[in-house]
């Protein structure tokens, strides 16, 4: 296929989560860029780039304007999962393809949406198999108001559960509220062993804040001792938390800090691209990962055409920052290897444990097993901090 390919990109570059935003945005130029700069791409992506500005009424029509009236088969975007629900059925009405690659929930397997974002086996399981045995099984569960808060949320509790442990409590604010004063305050009187933080956004900043600021009155809250922890918090938001952010565990399929040759080539990249002080993170990552899939698979097909794309994209195996990337033709999701990462006192997140391999997605937990789940965590507290015990893609 020779010409120009009309691609969309639908991110929210503006507010409550617009550092995201930025980040997605960034990765998908970059990818973008190299793509229309390399002669052995016989066609040219035309970005066809939009903001929904985290309003939730614009992703309908912005996607369905790329679709319908700018020629646009295949959509890269959105962030939250409340922005991928709102967009699958106009991306199922016109046969197109979404492109999601942010760590969600999990429980969905939609013929027309390509996941290379993590699902819970690649999230929140190996987080919480790491922090169980270390921290203690009181957990106490915050989330913004919607189906990512609620659906995270509601595995960490199955999962505690079912290694005999306790929610301490459960809390949700809606998007963008700030006000967090009896969050804290209901999370200092119940004394959990960890906090799990499911917020998105400005509410994920200022609970941060304030949650460091209740550590300093307080020494038992400090990170070593109860830490916050997050399955969505990046190197693309840390500035932003600012001296909050010491301490902080998070899992991620990425961090800028990983020395693979891949992964330095790439930060060279980006650094070069977007300057020194650039952080790059999953998100800029995952975004040019998805624009280099989608052009191999139109390369190796010849068309844009979804069937031909899907066919030809589940028999590659592209070299990424990733690492060997590939998508599941059974679940149209990527083999990822999970990372967690706790933030230094030089801001960066250093990998605390890693998966030996690429893990299976496995979006509706079907092959996870609670009870081996909780003999491993018994195992591991035995043993003080054994290496996790993950399934992996041979």
């Amino acid at each position: 296929m020779s010409g120009e390919i009309p691609l969309g990109i639908l991110f929210s570059v503006t507010g409550t989560y617009s550092l995201i935003g930025q980040a997605c945005l960034a990765g998908a130029r970059l990818g973008l860029e190299e793509v229309n700069g390399d002669p052995r791409y016989p066609f040219r992506f035309r970005a066809e780039i939009e903001d929904p500005g985290a309003n939730i009424d614009d992703y309908h029509a912005l996607s369905e304007a790329m679709l319908r009236e700018r020629g646009c088969r295949h959509i890269i975007g959105t962030i939250t999962s409340i922005g991928r629900k709102e967009v699958i059925p106009i991306i199922e009405k016109y046969d197109a393809l979404l492109w999601y690659m942010c760590p969600y929930e999990g429980f969905e397997c939609c013929e027309n949406v390509i996941y290379t974002g993590a699902s819970p086996n690649q999230h929140i399981v190996p987080l919480f198999r790491h922090l169980l045995p270390r921290y203690g099984k009181r957990v106490y569960l915050v989330g913004s108001n919607y189906i990512w808060g609620w659906e995270t949320n509601r595995t960490a509790r199955e999962l505690v559960q079912a290694s005999g442990g306790e929610v301490a409590g459960e809390k949700y604010l809606p998007f963008s509220a700030q006000d967090v004063g009896r969050l804290i305050e209901d999370i200092r009187e119940q004394r959990p062993d960890f906090v799990l933080n499911n917020l998105v956004g400005t509410s994920s900043y200022a609970f941060l804040a304030a949650y460091h600021a209740a550590a300093r009155e307080d020494a038992s809250f400090a990170p070593g001792r109860r830490p916050v922890v997050s399955c969505n918090l990046t190197e693309a938001e840390l500035d932003s938390v600012g001296p909050a952010q010491a301490g902080l565990i998070s899992t991620a399929i990425y961090f800028d800090s990983l020395e693979t040759p891949a992964s330095h080539a790439f930060r060279q990249r980006v650094r070069a691209r977007f300057g020194a002080a650039r952080r790059n993170s999953v998100y800029l990552v995952n975004a040019y990962v998805a624009v280099k899939l989608l052009a191999e698979a139109i390369l190796a097909c010849g068309s844009d055409e979804i069937e031909a794309v899907k066919e030809a994209l589940f028999a590659l195996d592209l070299d990424t920052p990733l690492g060997t990337t590939r998508i599941d033709r059974r679940t149209n999701h990527a083999a990822l290897r999970p990372y967690i990462g706790r933030v230094e006192g030089d801001g960066v997140f250093k990998v605390i444990e890693a998966a030996p391999e690429p893990i299976a997605a496995d979006p509706y937990l079907v092959d996870f097993d609670a009870r081996a789940f909780a003999a491993d965590v018994e195992r591991r507290s035995a043993a003080g901090t054994g290496p996790a015990r993950l399934k992996v893609v041979k």
